[in-house]
């Protein structure tokens, strides 16, 4: 497995899609690329875990980071064509609570992948990258309902600080 960043114009971003789509599924192609174009220029990012065949440290080695603007990865795994087992959304935050933060928006693997260890080479590449940038905190929001994800949050030593507040504006759901 491998973990690299995919960019806007990344040829593997169309991988990304189904495995999002799983947590976001009122998502559709043409709206997720419109997001991402529009949330790139603002620090949004996204970051893959590729299935190469190996079932090596998913990390890539923690500390090696792909490219995020769009450039291919390596030859060895998070290629064009490899399954996608998992995604992270994220993107950099300062504000006068946590300072400097990584805050994951998006993180779900595929069902099929659950359990083999791809949210945790996410969550351990994202705090590297945190700690690489110089955070003082990695932050994650996460739906009341998904309960399987908090204990998942909670083993990798993830705690409750906040409730997360929404006022929607475009009328019910």
């Amino acid at each position: 497995m491998k973990t690299t960043d995919v960019g806007p114009a990344d040829p593997r971003l169309p991988a990304l899609f189904p495995v999002l789509r799983q947590l976001r599924p009122h998502l559709t192609p043409e709206l997720f690329r419109s997001v991402y174009e529009e949330g790139h220029a603002q620090g949004l990012r996204f970051t893959g875990v590729f299935d190469d065949g190996t079932d090596d440290d998913a990390t890539g080695g923690h500390g090696a980071h792909d490219r995020a603007d769009g450039g291919a990865g390596d030859a060895a795994g998070g290629r064009t064509g490899a399954a996608c087992l998992g995604v992270a959304g994220w993107r950099l935050l300062v504000n006068t609570n946590m300072l400097r933060t990584l805050h994951v928006e998006d993180l779900v693997t595929t069902s099929a992948a659950r359990s083999r260890g791809v949210g945790r080479a996410l969550l351990g590449h994202l705090e590297q990258r945190a700690r690489d940038l110089d955070c003082r905190a990695l932050t994650l929001d996460s739906g009341t309902q998904r309960t399987g994800a908090h204990r998942f949050y909670h083993r990798e030593q993830m705690g409750i600080a906040a409730f997360h507040f929404v006022k929607r504006l475009d009328g019910p759901e």
